[in-house]
């Protein structure tokens, strides 16, 4: 029995290390001959041990990898070019990358960077692989109730940079809310991906143990609620966090046995910008439970 645990653990360390290959060098060469040496398996019979362990073909599965770096690229607030997102995510044209991506997303990739929506990218690509991993990643965490300062981010998605650099002012200022101490949380009162910009509201929030000074900035003070939750860690730009939350509502949710409570997910920020460059953030997602 022991041997057969071994073996199976060697099977996944070695499929592993191709997955992490892939990531690490998505516009490097792919191909199965490249592949299959990185795990040390024949070439003959990859695409179908591939296939099994991933649940899908070895080249759909590099394409959208490829296309999940290039619409990162494109949802970042730095400008990125559709031709400069093709040949970062290793397509040998802006025109093949632009029909793959009109394919899979239903949209332009310049459509896609003036509006990004994950909650397509959830809907589009279901790799059981991934959807495996997120299983693992969920953890049931009690949070404790939090008193925060909060500031009250009112229009669109793109400009809650704005709002955030407002409240990182108001917290050096006021000294009641010190970054390198007190946790930074985040709200999305609503959907930015199905609500109009200017209706969006976002909640920036900093941990306090006094009641907010009056103060010209208008923050206010809030109470997160404690309770169970679903916690699920998110690493990378807060830009494409969607990425991470959706399949959470669609993947892990129906078969958790898991009931909702009525109250927004929230967003614990673990790393702070610009100490840690923002692909390699870590933000904890909460899922309020019953």
């Amino acid at each position: 029995m022991q041997t057969h645990v071994d073996a199976t653990r060697s099977y996944t360390k070695r499929f592993d290390a191709v997955l992490a290959y892939i990531e690490m060098n998505i516009e490097g060469d792919l191909s199965v001959e490249a592949l299959s040496g990185i795990a040390n398996f024949s070439k003959f019979h990859f695409h179908r041990q591939f296939a099994a362990y991933v649940g899908m073909p070895v080249a759909r599965f590099v394409q959208l990898m490829r296309l999940r770096k290039a619409a990162h690229r494109l949802a970042s607030r730095g400008f990125c070019s559709v031709l400069d997102a093709a040949f970062d995510a290793g397509f040998d044209s802006p025109e093949a990358f632009s029909r793959a991506f009109k394919r899979a997303f239903g949209m332009a990739p310049s459509s896609f960077r003036q509006q990004p929506n994950w909650q397509i990218w959830s809907a589009t690509f279901v790799v059981p692989y991934l959807l495996r991993k997120l299983t693992m990643q969920v953890q049931i965490s009690d949070f404790s109730e939090t008193r925060v300062a909060v500031f009250e981010h009112c229009g669109s998605p793109g400009l809650v940079s704005e709002s955030v650099r407002k409240f990182i002012e108001w917290r050096k200022q006021s000294g009641q809310s010190p970054i390198a101490s007190s946790k930074t949380f985040g709200i999305p009162r609503n959907n930015p991906d199905t609500t109009p910009a200017d209706a969006f509201r976002f909640d920036i929030c900093g941990e306090i143990d006094e009641p907010v000074a009056s103060n010209t900035y208008g923050i206010r003070e809030l109470v997160i609620p404690g309770g169970r939750c679903a916690v699920v860690r998110h690493t990378g730009s807060p830009d494409h966090i969607g990425e991470t939350v959706y399949p959470i509502y669609r993947d892990w949710l129906p078969g958790s046995g898991e009931e909702l409570r009525d109250h927004p997910l929230f967003f614990h920020y673990l790393s702070v910008f610009p100490e840690t460059p923002q692909d390699q953030w870590q933000t904890d997602i909460y899922i309020p439970l019953v």
